[in-house]
């Protein structure tokens, strides 16, 4: 049974992929060859009266296909609409956005319902997964609205735009939750409400939103109740789904803020303990909310590939040279923890099947969770690397006038044919880059290091820079020659591409990441700058010294809980709001990339 099990998971698989291959295909309206793309596309510019031109239509399918909303604020903004419209044009294109997919999501199920696939248990699940995700689809909106759009936007104008004096009153008067040893968290599940005289106090996700919480929480206990008549005669885990979706339902319900971290951390570990090859994500990530970390309603089913289970030697690498390096920095009892960590992680490669709420503002290319570090000491991670998923999404993509003229034509059509002509080397750097930066992020944390390190609220913007340059430690542990200049092909095109996120707060992380690699790509030679960027392979070795350096000071900043943003100023500055190197050599590159980026970084490149 459990080998007709995944062949019907191969199945599925392959449909998505074809399904996918067809949502990918719209980028050929691009040179007039896609109708149905044509007349979408169309109807969405309508819908947000915005001209349709090249610029507009690539901004759409960025926003259709990719779920990526960074493009169209940028066309928004480009078009002179004011900060006010371009919330309200967003908010219409999310439930353009959602409408069209969860239409394809009712057509994937009835596929799966009328192929009869799998057993009738994780027919039932996948329903119900679904009926789920529309709820929080549904509440994505006023969760956006109050905490976003409200709440953050009346703090920066309350404070003057001093973001360190927001922490510091967050802080004394105790708007942030608690976890379950009486320390403040590093995340929320509640949100901020105006006292009626001056000041804030803060609610429970239940109390601030009681219709969507309500609803949610009786779809979350029909998805009990039909489970409980089915039997997982496969995998034998239905007391571990049904407990799982008790704790949820738990968790969505809770109503003292204090109580809330705790209440999720049991969520995390009902999940941990459901090893299926379909996968659960539930509210994990808090990259939107800048101040109090407010956890997003996320919401998906997650795929493997049965093809793509075989081991990663990452896992292996990232252990090696972290032993090493935590001899030198006195950081021996924290890495020992999470090297437990890693031995416990347990890696999913697949793509995400159904996705819902705020994923409909971007999906993951990958993911290690939970960020809960008690629950992950006590049962490790899952990592989530969704190889075939990017691959697919970068060979549809077409190439862009801005890479062109920053990094050369050669340079980019190289890395696009990288995935079409050699897909199996393409897998070899995604293990080291994506799932190296996976593990990465589990290195030098302790239970309370997030909070401690982030006082000024910047722990997020060098903890992804830790990431990726943990995996490139990784690899430096046990080099292949053969892959190196594609290692730095794939750092260089990372960073650059970053510079065009400075501005959308969500992803404000990995713009600051990419902002201390140009400062080591910059200093090491690897790259020069003169109206283009000229890559200096012979000064590989260079570069190699200048990360070790600057991923050994991290890892001790790391390891002594020192504040992020002792770390950061390092490297960049902030000026007027934004975030820019230092280095004026380097800041001038970025301000030039930037400045080219908002004239013409939607434009198709014509040969």
């Amino acid at each position: 049974m459990k080998q007709q099990f995944m062949n019907d998971l191969q199945k599925i698989y392959n449909e998505l992929q074809e399904r996918q291959k067809s949502l990918n295909n719209y980028y050929k309206v691009l040179d007039g060859e896609h109708p149905i793309a044509k007349d979408l596309i169309e109807n969405f510019l309508t819908k947000l009266n915005l001209p349709i031109n090249s610029d507009t239509m690539m901004a759409s399918l960025t926003r259709l296909v990719n779920l990526r909303e960074d493009t169209l604020e940028q066309v928004l903004q480009k078009e002179g609409f004011l900060e006010e419209e371009i919330i309200v044009k967003k908010e219409e294109a999310y439930k353009f956005v959602k409408d069209m997919h969860l239409t394809r999501h009712e057509y994937l199920i009835a596929w799966i319902k009328s192929e009869n696939l799998l057993t009738p248990f994780y027919q039932v699940l996948i329903e119900n997964i679904h009926y789920i995700g529309e709820s929080l689809s549904l509440w994505q909106s006023e969760w956006t609205s109050h905490i976003i759009n409200g709440i953050n936007r009346e703090l920066l104008s309350e404070y003057d735009g001093d973001e360190q004096a927001i922490f510091k009153m967050l802080q004394e008067e105790e708007l942030l939750d608690l976890d379950p040893n009486g320390e403040i968290g590093d995340r929320c599940y509640s949100v901020l409400v105006p006292n009626s005289n001056a000041g804030y106090h803060s609610v429970a996700y239940s109390d601030a939103f009681p219709d969507e919480v309500a609803s949610l929480v009786s779809v979350i206990e029909d998805c009990i109740e039909s489970l409980s008549l089915e039997v997982d005669e496969v995998f034998h885990q239905k007391k571990e789904w049904i407990n799982y979706f008790v704790a949820l339902k738990k968790a969505f319900a809770g109503h003292q803020p204090k109580t809330l971290i705790g209440l999720w951390a049991n969520v995390d570990r009902a999940w941990m303990k459901i090893t299926t090859p379909l996968q659960v994500g539930h509210p994990l990530e808090y990259y939107e909310d800048h101040f109090r970390k407010a956890v997003a309603l996320e919401w998906d089913l997650r795929i493997i590939n049965p093809k793509l289970q075989s081991a990663s030697t990452t896992r292996d690498n990232i252990k090696k040279f972290s032993m090493k390096l935590a001899r030198e920095i006195d950081g021996v009892d924290t890495i020992d923890k999470n090297i437990e960590q890693v031995d416990k992680t347990q890696l999913y490669i697949g793509q995400p099947m159904l996705y819902y709420g705020a994923e409909f503002n971007g999906l993951f290319s990958a993911q290690v969770v939970p960020n809960d570090e008690q629950v992950s000491t006590e049962l490790g991670k899952k990592i989530f690397a969704y190889a075939d998923f990017v691959m697919e999404s970068k060979k549809a993509k077409p190439i862009m006038q801005l890479s062109v003229d920053f990094m050369g034509l050669e340079f980019v059509q190289r890395q696009r044919d990288l995935a079409i002509q050699n897909p199996k080397l393409w897998q070899e750097l995604y293990d080291i880059s994506t799932i190296g930066h996976e593990f990465g992020h589990i290195l030098w944390i302790d239970t309370d290091t997030e909070m401690a390190m982030n006082r000024l609220g910047q722990f997020k913007n060098i903890e992804e820079f830790k990431a990726t340059a943990g995996g490139l430690m990784a690899f430096f542990e046990n080099e292949k020659d053969e892959l190196k200049n594609y290692i730095l092909d794939d750092v260089v095109s990372r960073a650059v591409g970053l510079m065009a996120w400075r501005e959308v707060g969500e992803v404000l992380p990995y713009y600051c990441e990419g902002l201390i690699h140009l400062d080591i790509l910059f200093k090491s030679g690897v790259i020069r700058y003169d109206k283009n960027i000229e890559i200096d392979y012979s000064r590989y070795d260079k570069m190699k010294k200048l990360y070790q350096n600057a991923y050994k000071k991290l890892a001790q900043h790391y390891i002594d809980k020192e504040d992020a943003n002792i770390y950061l100023e390092h490297y960049v500055e902030k000026i007027d709001g934004v975030y820019l190197p230092i280095d004026n050599d380097i800041s001038n590159f970025v301000e030039e990339y930037y400045s080219q980026y908002k004239k013409i970084g939607q434009q198709v490149y014509k040969s």
